[in-house]
């Protein structure tokens, strides 16, 4: 009898090996079986890579898609620039945490007049637009003469001109040249824009150190971004398509304006038939009879229906969530909400916006500070062996501040916060903040201005001065 099908024991001392027959396991999942009913649901599912599943064909497809839709689609559009608004604000704060403090302002100081120089914050909201639509942002570290004292700047390059040239595909994978640690080292940058007037063949290497790129991982392994809207891109298509078809039946409804009809044969001899097309004119609030077997009729208005808002609703709410976008925030529409509801979906979408705020810190903004220290520290004589830091992003203002006034009190109160984390929230430094502050409340007191501080005494010196005024008078 064959071994695989008999007992076989075998006694090494103190063990014992033994050898079953083969069990088979059946085990079945609805999502794995292929039948009529999901045969052609699965027809595009595939076992390709991250890499080959998105080669430069498909990411061309979805770039061309995904700029028309954004291009022609108010809701594409006003999602893209909400999402690029909320990320960016007016743009990110530097906080140097250097033990010298004068040093610390300089720096600051010195990199928020470089910020404005060059329009770091347009330029971020750019890349994330670029982010949503063409699914990764290019971004290349040059020096530009034309700035002063530091002349580093950055020249923002579309994800199309980033490819492998002709005869280079050995050397680049998707545009992009690695070391032997699977590390980029360089991209291929070429001469001109493929969709341009005069397109140039030749190219550039740029080294790593050089090229900001910044893009969502989705698969292991994956090296290039796919739109992040591209799973919405259908659905915007049949919303938009829905709503001229909507307005289309709706204009033809309200064109024709009456129609002529008649039980009359139709080549009968009870009344005269009238020309094909034949235009019949009507004076308004006019009353007249009509020949013997002719009855008018109108159009009744089928469009839009009552379910149309709904429809929409439905469509807009599935896109959104791709995007981590509540409805009321896509929609910029709010009317089916309560205030809780409102701070509820709030909560995940903030959560969203701080995760990609982190993420574009990491892959962008760090690495430019970097390479601003070290022109910085040439030009104005600085010595930084590191550069601990932080970054502020536009606060968000509070739908009720009265409790949220009350909320932070209290958690001041039980210090379970600090000033610099609510100052934080609101995109402030604590430290200018206090400083301020500490101005005013000196001026104040100097013109005697209630400060607000102590109003029991306040009061009592208020009413002190008032009985001294009215003694003198």
């Amino acid at each position: 009898m064959r071994a695989s099908w008999s007992r076989v024991m075998a006694d090494r001392k103190t063990r014992k090996v033994v050898a079953r027959r083969p069990v088979s396991i059946r085990a079945k999942y609805d999502a794995a079986q292929s039948s009529a009913d999901n045969r052609r649901h699965w027809a595009n599912a595939d076992a390709l890579d991250a890499v080959r599943a998105n080669n430069a064909a498909v990411r061309a497809r979805l770039r061309r898609n995904s700029r028309y839709e954004i291009a022609n689609n108010c809701y594409a559009r006003g999602i893209s620039l909400t999402l690029a608004n909320d990320l960016v604000g007016a743009g990110p704060q530097l906080q140097m945490l250097l033990d010298d403090s004068d040093l610390n302002d300089r720096i600051e100081h010195e990199f928020t007049a470089w910020s404005k120089q060059i329009d770091l914050a347009g330029k971020l909201r750019t890349m994330r637009i670029a982010k949503i639509q063409d699914g990764e942002a290019f971004a290349m570290l040059i020096s530009n003469p034309a700035l002063w004292p530091v002349t580093l700047d950055i020249r923002l390059i579309e994800a199309d001109q980033v490819d492998t040239p002709s005869g280079q595909d050995g050397r680049y994978v998707e545009g992009i040249r690695y070391d032997n640690y699977g590390n980029p080292a360089a991209y291929a940058l070429l001469k001109s824009h493929p969709g341009g007037l005069r397109f140039d063949t030749g190219f550039d290497e740029v080294p790593q150190s050089h090229m900001l790129h910044w893009y969502r991982v989705d698969r292991p392994g994956q090296i290039r971004g796919v739109p992040e809207i591209t799973p919405a891109l259908p659905l915007f298509a049949h919303l938009r398509r829905y709503t001229l078809s909507v307005v289309v039946a709706a204009e033809l409804a309200a064109e024709w304006t009456l129609f002529m009809t008649t039980n009359s044969p139709p080549n009968g001899e009870a009344a005269a038939m009238p020309n094909d097309f034949e235009e019949i004119e009507f004076e308004r609030g006019l009353m007249t009879n009509l020949p013997e077997g002719w009855a008018p009729y109108q159009l009744e208005p089928k469009q839009p229906t009552t379910t149309y808002a709904e429809f929409k609703s439905e469509i807009l709410n599935e896109i959104a969530r791709c995007l981590n976008l509540p409805y009321n925030i896509a929609a910029c529409n709010s009317s089916g909400y309560n205030y809780a509801s409102g701070r509820l979906d709030h909560q995940t979408y903030f959560r969203s916006i701080a995760v990609e705020q982190a993420h574009l810190e990491e892959r962008v903004l760090d690495r430019v500070l970097r390479e601003w220290l070290d022109e910085a520290s040439k030009e104005f004589n600085w010595s930084l062996e590191n550069a601990p830091h932080q970054w502020f992003w536009t606060g968000r203002d509070h739908v009720d501040p009265a409790k949220e006034a009350n909320a932070q009190a209290t958690r001041l109160t039980n210090n379970t916060t600090t000033l610099a984390t609510e100052y934080a929230r609101q995109g402030k430094d604590w430290e200018t903040e206090l400083r301020q502050r500490a101005k005013e409340l000196a001026m104040m007191k100097s013109l005697g201005i209630p400060t607000g501080e102590n109003p029991q005494q306040e009061r009592e010196e208020d009413e002190e001065n008032v009985a001294k005024k009215d003694e003198a008078d």
